[in-house]
């Protein structure tokens, strides 16, 4: 385990709702350094944390994704459009938020045709922005969670418009459990939010293709090291 946490890339969950605590969970399971941060004071998340995602490291959000390789967004979106995009520069940024007029009131920038995806990477025009992991609801994205190869391993979405940065992400979607289904822009991801063909459901490869109308893929995952290609593509 140590080897893994010294070679997998550093991550920050920004969201310690439902969501967040269930990916910062897989993702320590499955060997990488974890950071969560919500709003507040990472104080008031130190117990929580040690209790229900031992191994992850409570900090302030700024802290947190200033050491971060990738960022998981896992918070309403209300709340993203207070963040800072100038935090998030430069950062592979996952987003797996979903917009909820019911829960988080009619959002006049997330109201047009386009998916929330775009808008959230128009926001933050100097990051990698990939859909991921925002279409399984957070108690299935646990209980489903499968190594490669189980014969139930069960699908999950993943797009962009950058596909270095796809293809890291696709390794991490891996990596905690699911076989990763690359879309082949953002804006195809589009079908992975809600009232798309699979929000909300976790099937198998085939069926998750056949949903979205997708060519089988041919490939098998993509290899390691994908994040420092996208990193050395960025400048870092």
């Amino acid at each position: 385990m140590e080897g893994a946490m010294a070679t997998l890339p550093r991550l920050s969950v920004l969201g310690a709702g439902h969501v967040g605590p269930v990916v910062a969970r897989l993702a320590t399971r499955a060997g990488y350094p974890v950071a969560i941060a919500a709003s507040g004071d990472p104080g008031n998340l130190a117990l929580v944390t040690e209790m229900l995602i031992p191994g992850a490291e409570p900090r302030w959000a700024a802290d947190a994704v200033a050491d971060a390789d990738m960022v998981v967004l896992a918070m309403p979106l209300h709340r993203f459009l207070r963040v800072d995009p100038s935090l998030l520069a430069d950062r592979l940024v996952i987003d797996a938020m979903n917009y909820w007029p019911a829960t988080d009131g009619v959002l006049g920038d997330f109201e047009d045709s386009a998916g929330s995806s775009q808008i959230v990477a128009r926001r933050l025009a100097g990051s990698a922005v990939v859909k991921a992991i925002n279409h399984i609801g957070y108690h299935e994205l646990e209980q489903n969670a499968r190594p490669a190869g189980s014969p139930d391993r069960r699908a999950a979405g993943v797009a962009g418009d950058d596909p270095v940065a796809v293809a890291a992400v696709g390794e991490f979607v891996d990596r905690i459990g699911y076989d990763p289904v690359r879309l082949p822009s953002l804006e195809a991801g589009q079908v992975l939010q809600p009232g798309g063909p699979v929000f909300g459901l976790v099937l198998r490869r085939p069926e998750f293709e056949r949903a979205i109308g997708a060519e089988p893929a041919t490939a098998g995952p993509p290899g390691p090291h994908v994040l420092a290609q996208a990193q050395s593509g960025r400048g870092e």
